[in-house]
Formats: structure tokens, sequence, C-alpha cells
């Protein structure tokens, strides 16, 4: 989840109260504070909250959850003048486009920085990494309206942000750092995606990188924003880099969209729209679900404290106006958790269950800790990871998925087969967190990448649940990498380990898994004629996936009872 380093006297300046106080009463707003140093704290925010990645953000919502700027917020938008104008070429490449304009800005290190990860974050969560949402950020004194939104042979050439020379568009995408890593987003397209000033200069390739000739600096008081991509999403981007900016003192000024609709007529609107939306609360709905008395006044306040409008319709309802920033706000109940968190946590008074049990362990976990005795005793540290990850890692990373959708001989079967049985997160906020894991090896590669500065040897296990079809196993996978990591290696260490799980009669046979390397490096494990586990040398191929440079071993292994499923 994203974590926001937030300074204190950038927020002390933002929201005039003390940090003492915000530090007393921050985690009461869902935050998890990661770390407090001298001058700054790092905090972990829920992704759904794409508002509170910045500090601008968190100083605003602060300043209403504190009671000392309650209620909605207001943002006045200004015209500009300025139009933007997209062409027909575009359409089948990046369609939706917003913009507008920020002026009289006074810009520090900080603001600057503070801009900066608030675009990296909106391109992560809510863009899913560029590909939906891109940010465009230009120091509008550098470039003349009006712009123009168009595709353009990938043959055009313009100097890229952070060189000096001029690139086409193809060299770009093969050489520059970000070209590289978001060229995919752009494959098998003939056209791709420009914003041009009325000479000529380049703004933006979005979803790629801007152009070096609108870098924002300190000196920059006047910013133009430029949010292009696949989906309505892009509004909601606008509107929180624009409010958070309007937090620094900046004023908005909207810009008119024009673009080709059917036939000859020119669909016109203007940007960024901040009126907000209305939703309509039962308070006995509320306080059903909360488990509280209030009435219609309390929910007011305690909407105003989490920066909603509220009016009392009757004693029984409450209309809420939801800010045009809120993207998390869907549902009723989403206001409702609103309130709750309005009211305070650590206002609730806890109370003991009806029912007295008593409890015991889990046959499971009982399981689970004897395997990680064994596992410790054989010299490997244990490691938690996450249980949602992404198709990406799980397959395409492992050499497991045909990533195009096309059949491959060297995909084994089983690898196959889970494409369809892979359970899948409905509606992901982050394109890292997109189903549910069915294999724990690749979680452990991404503790060694991430711990690939550290002495060698590095030997790590986990011990948890994976899910395929539904069906929920624990299972015990581990790795070890140095520079003599070898097929006897991770051999010898299974052969200990099922003898200690009471599976020595468990048989060995030749794999196909493409996440190991083929010659007799890698196999399968059987019992009772069907498949727990596999082992073997990493391929070179899944150690460079993953940022090593050291051979890697590893085996994974089902604890929990056998299924007619298979296991990998």
């Amino acid at each position: 989840m994203p974590v926001i380093r937030l300074h204190y006297d950038d927020l002390e300046n933002l929201t005039g109260a003390s940090i003492g106080r915000i530090k007393e009463r921050l985690p009461l707003l869902c935050a998890d504070v990661e770390r407090i140093e001298a001058d700054y704290m790092d905090v972990e925010f829920f992704p759904n909250r794409p508002d509170l990645f910045s500090v601008e953000g968190v100083a605003r919502t602060l300043k209403q959850f504190l009671d000392l700027e309650p209620g909605l917020a207001n943002y006045p938008v200004e015209k500009s003048d300025i139009e933007m104008t997209v062409e027909e070429s575009v359409l089948n490449v990046r369609p939706y486009v917003v913009c507008g304009v920020v002026r009289n800005l006074q810009f520090d290190s900080r603001g600057i920085e503070s801009l900066m990860l608030l675009q990296e974050q909106l391109h992560r969560g809510l863009g899913r990494n560029r590909k939906n949402v891109s940010v465009g950020v230009h120091d509008l004194s550098k470039v003349k309206p009006p712009f123009r939104y168009l595709g353009v042979d990938p043959s055009f050439s313009f100097v890229p942000l952070d060189y000096e020379e001029e690139m086409t568009m193809t060299e770009i995408l093969e050489r520059h750092p970000k070209g590289v890593g978001y060229r995919y987003i752009l494959e098998g397209k003939d056209k791709y995606p420009l914003i041009l000033d009325s000479e000529g200069n380049v703004l933006s390739f979005p979803p790629i990188i801007n152009g070096e000739l609108t870098r924002v600096t300190e000196s920059t008081e006047e910013i133009f924003l430029d949010v292009t991509g696949l989906n309505e999403h892009v509004s909601i981007a606008l509107n929180i880099i624009a409010t958070a900016l309007a937090e620094r003192g900046g004023e908005i000024q909207s810009v008119v969209v024009r673009s080709p609709g059917s036939g000859d007529v020119v669909k016109e609107k203007e940007t960024p729209n901040l009126e907000p939306t209305t939703m309509e609360i039962s308070v006995q709905e509320a306080n059903s679900l909360i488990g509280l008395e209030l009435n219609a006044e309390e929910c007011k306040k305690c909407c105003a404290r989490m920066g909603l409008g509220a009016g009392v319709k009757s004693a029984e309802t409450i209309m809420v106006k939801i800010p045009a920033y809120r993207y998390d706000i869907l549902h009723p109940w989403d206001i409702i958790e609103d309130i709750a968190i309005g009211y305070g946590y650590d206002r609730l008074k806890p109370e003991l269950p009806d029912t007295v049990v008593i409890g015991e362990v889990h046959p499971i976990e009982e399981k689970a800790a004897a395997v990680r005795k064994i596992m410790t005793g054989l010299g490997y540290f244990e490691v938690f990871t996450f249980t949602l990850t992404s198709e990406r890692k799980q397959f395409e990373l492992m050499r497991r998925n045909p990533f195009s959708g096309l059949e491959s001989q060297r995909f084994s079967r089983l690898a196959n087969r889970k494409l369809s049985d892979i359970v899948k997160v409905a509606s992901p906020i982050s394109t890292e967190h997109t189903m549910l894991r069915c294999s724990i090896l690749p979680n452990l590669l991404e503790i060694l990448a991430i711990n690939k500065h550290r002495d060698l040897p590095q030997r790590i296990f986990e011990v948890g649940p994976v899910v395929l079809n539904f069906r929920e196993r624990y299972v015990l996978a581990a790795v070890s990498t140095h520079a003599n990591a070898n097929f006897a290696e991770v051999k010898s260490m299974v052969d200990a380990v099922l003898k200690e799980m009471g599976l020595a009669d468990a048989e060995v046979v030749d794999s196909e898994d493409g996440a190991f390397f083929e010659y007799g490096r890698r196999a399968d494990i059987i019992k009772d004629s069907r498949k727990i586990g596999v082992f073997g040398e990493l391929h070179p191929e899944v150690i460079t996936n993953f940022g090593l440079d050291h051979p890697v071993v590893g085996f994974e292994v089902a604890i929990s009872s056998l299924e007619k499923s298979e296991t990998g």
C-alpha cells in the first residue's frame, strides 16, 4: 500500500496544527504510521484513498478531522480561455483526456517533491501503472496555447524529459528508461499519442514521458495539467492533483476540451469539474451498522469531520455532498464508514461477546508450527508475504503463463490449467493485487530481490495459504541462493523435509514446470498418484525476471490434507 513521507514543518504549515496533535490523531483516520523520525514520518494509507497520496491531501483531511476547517472544501474554478483540441487520429489509441491550469504557485523543493510523488502514486494505483491513467505536469509559461492532442507516426522526434538530444518516439521506447518500462502499453499501435502547443512544441508523449521543454522547477508559477487514459478515471486524477496544488495556494482554472463526436458534431467539456455529487443516507441504517444511537445532527457533524458536506433532510435522513476528489465513495455504506471514523474509533466502547467459548489451536496451525521448526532447524529464515498478488508475478515472471494467451510447449499443462482456476479480485485497486496467490515461490523471489545487496547465502521459507479453484490449502515454500546453489542441494533438502513430515514414501518424478531448469534439474513430488509439490533449480530466465544475480534453488510442497486437484 502507498507510503507517504510527511515532513513535520511542511505538515504544520499546511494544517496550522502542532505535530504532536497530528501524531496523536492521524492513526484514527485509518492510517498506519510506519516510521517516525526526527523531522518526518512515513505513513501508509489505503489504496482506495488516492486523495491522501500527498502531504497536501493529508493536510486538507487533517484540517477537517481536527475541526479546524470541517465540511466540504471549497475550490473555485475560473475560466482560463485555454483550449485543447482532440483529433480523430488519437481516439483508437488513448481516447480520454482532461486538462486544467493552476496559477500563482510558489514552489519550494518540498512542493516539487510532493507533486512528483503524487503523480507517480496516481500512476501506480488509479492508473494501473499508467495504462488506464497517466498525468502530465507542465510549466505553462514555456508553451503557447491552444493545444492539440493527436496520434502521430512513431518517427516523430522531440527532446524527452531528462535528455538533451532529440529522439524519435520509437527510440524513446527502446532507450529511455520510462519508454522501456511502459512501452507495452502502446504495443501494436500504428500511431502514438502526443500533445503539442500552437507552435508545434511537445508537452507530452502520454503515457510515457513529458518533453524536457516543460519541466517544472521551483521557479514555475503556473502549471498546465493533462490527464489521458482509457476510462473516466482521468477526471478523478485531475481533480486530485488540481486540489492538492490549490492547498499550496494555487488558483485553479478550467480548460475547454473539444473532441470529435458522431458525424460532424464536436463534443465540448470544461475541466476540471469540481462540483460535488449527492447521496442520501438513512440515520437508522448508519446506527444499525455502526452500533450507535446518533441523531441526524450528530451524523452531519461526523460527515463534516471527514470532509463531506451534509445537511439534515429529516430526523431520519441526511443529504451528503461528496467532494469531486473522493474516488472511494460508491455506496451509502462508504459514507456510513466515514461517519464511524468521524465519530472516533477511540470513542467506541468495547463489549464482551455474549457467547463464551474455549479456544484451541487449529490442526493446520499445529502442522504449520511443526514445519516451521523443521525449516529453522535446517538453517532457513521464515518470512511472511502478501496473499494478494498479480498474474504477472505468478505466471509471466515464473514462465508459467503464455502471457500472449497462446498455448506454448515450454509451459507445463499444469501451469496452463491454472489460468482458468485462479481466483481473481473483482475490482482490484492496484495492478500488484489482482488475484489470490496459487504459489508462494514468486513471493520468496521478490524477497530475495529486495535483499540482494545483503550477504550470501540467503535461505528463506514461508508456510501459508494458497488458493486455487476457490479452494484454500497450506503449502511450504523455500528458496536458497548463492554462487554454488544446485539441484543436489535442493534434492537433499527436500528429502530431509519429506522425511520429517512423514512423507518419506513420496515419489520424485520428472517435471514439466517451466519455472525450473530442464535437463534433469527439476522434479515433481507425487503422493498417492497425486502431485503435492515441485522442486529444482530456478530457470535462468526466472532469475533474471526477478532481478537476481546468482543461482536459486527452491521447492514448494503441500502440507494440508491432500485433495483431488493438483498442486504446483
